[in-house]
């Protein structure tokens, strides 16, 4: 068996993502596959992979670590990471309990790594499995075959016309109306399943950095970085756009840009999207992140549902929302979740409830966010390095905590005042603390405490 570099480095707190070769290789990954086997006892997984160079033969490589261990593999090929949660739960019935996708999302072009879920799409995590998975393949003596001699067996299956098909559920494409939309992939994975749906909604489509191509020409798919927007931006306004759409490279998260080209806090989608849900799910629970609150809370209850507030993460929000029998999670950093998708994240069916939303109202996007955007300004997440985390949090709670109405701790430190409030938390992997502030109707406010906050944070740096 082949020695792997202790700790491993690839195993992070939701999934694994690492550089190729040295921090991740198909030894390590067909290991891994093994460790899965051995630790959940699946007997049908399916499997697929994005359009990174590395992908395919990682790919292998897994299916190898799963076959020896008898565990059959479905391989449903060069797919969105949703598409393997919608696999789990949609092939359910076809025995298949688990999936794994081999993906790094926004990471660049050399790096790798795994998503991985147990039967129904159920997220497996730090907490709920991925810990032990490191310390199986660490430990070795995962090549010894499968229990009573049986191999599993490869197939292949076209998951696409199922997937579309389950898409196009949540909109009434016949009252749709004709849109002209810019559609920025960043040469991820999502270019070929939007030109799909096009194919059968009233849209025209305007294709930027549409080919999946891993090498990534123009740039990392990561659309949070302000420098990536340019191409959408420049799209929708040379064409006159109604709406301009952009992805990470796995597709789990989309942005928007409404029809001048601005781009859209993903904090205002969430209201936005808790709205359309409730239409469908009247009074229905909400799950949201806490780092932004105030517009989303008002929404959800002016609608009649009930917000839940909830710790930031996928796996968090995808148990409380099966806890709760949520109908829609949101958060701001453009994850949202759907009960009707398993509990998961998918980038596809925002925007098509988006546009929804813009041929029933006859608004523009910009028309239909435009009132919160001033009702509830927000900074933007703001991130700062800082030697000690933990200490500057702890300094921020005692100079702010005495004249605060409110605290929660669900998700690092928030406190709410009566006009403005803030969320500051440490980052799950790097030494960076993350602000967020949010006023009430009062820019000049929230750009005031924004400023005072990161000059305290600075200071502790």
């Amino acid at each position: 068996m082949p020695a792997h570099p202790s700790p491993l480095d690839c195993f992070k707190a939701y999934d694994i993502r690492g550089r190729v070769p040295d921090q991740l290789n198909a030894d390590m990954v067909a290991d891994i596959g093994r460790a899965y086997a051995q630790l959940f006892s699946p007997k049908k997984v399916v499997v697929g992979h994005d359009m990174r160079p590395s992908s395919p033969e990682l790919t292998q490589a897994l299916a190898e670590g799963l076959m020896s261990r008898g565990v059959d593999v479905v391989h449903i090929g060069q797919v969105g990471t949703e598409m393997i949660y919608f696999a789990a739960a949609h092939l359910e019935d076809q025995g298949v309990d688990g999936g794994i996708v081999i993906t790094a999302s926004h990471n660049p072009s050399d790096y790798n790594g795994m998503k991985l879920v147990r039967a129904g799409a159920v997220p497996i995590s730090g907490d709920s499995g991925l810990k032990e998975m490191e310390q199986l393949v660490l430990a070795g003596g995962l090549d010894v075959g499968a229990p009573g001699g049986r191999r599993g067996a490869l197939s292949h299956h076209d998951i696409v016309p199922a997937y579309i098909d389950h898409l196009l559920t949540y909109v009434d494409v016949g009252s749709m109306r004709p849109l002209k939309i810019v559609s920025n992939p960043g040469n991820g994975c999502a270019g070929p399943f939007v030109e799909k749906l096009a194919e059968r909604l009233p849209i025209e489509l305007i294709k930027v950095f549409h080919e999946p191509d891993g090498s990534f020409p123009n740039g990392v798919p990561n659309p949070i970085l302000e420098e990536n927007r340019g191409p959408t931006i420049e799209a929708v306004k040379a064409h006159g756009a109604d709406i301009g759409l952009a992805w990470d490279g796995d597709f789990d998260r989309c942005f928007f840009f409404d029809e001048h080209g601005g781009f859209i806090e993903g904090y205002y989608m969430v209201g936005l999207l808790a709205e359309e849900v409730l239409r469908k799910y009247p009074g229905g629970s909400i799950v949201h992140d806490p780092r932004l609150t105030w517009n989303t809370i008002e929404m959800v209850e002016a609608a009649g549902g009930t917000a839940i507030r909830c710790k930031t993460g996928h796996a968090f929000i995808k148990e409380r929302m099966r806890k709760e029998d949520a109908v829609y999670g949101g958060e701001m950093s453009a994850h949202h979740y759907f009960k009707d998708f398993a509990y998961c994240d998918t980038g596809m069916v925002p925007w098509l409830l988006v546009c929804q939303i813009m041929s029933r109202t006859g608004k523009s996007l910009s028309a239909l966010v435009e009132e919160r955007q001033a009702r509830f300004p927000v900074s933007g997440e703001i991130n700062t390095q800082i030697a000690d985390p933990a200490a500057a949090l702890a300094a921020i709670k005692e100079r702010y905590l005495p004249s605060a109405k409110e605290v929660d701790e669900t998700d690092g430190l928030a406190l709410e005042y009566d006009d403005w409030r803030f969320n500051v938390r440490l980052s799950n992997t790097e030494p960076v603390v993350r602000l967020n502030i949010e006023s009430r109707g009062d820019a000049a406010l929230m750009r005031k405490q924004t400023d005072e906050l990161v000059a305290l944070l600075k200071s502790l740096a």
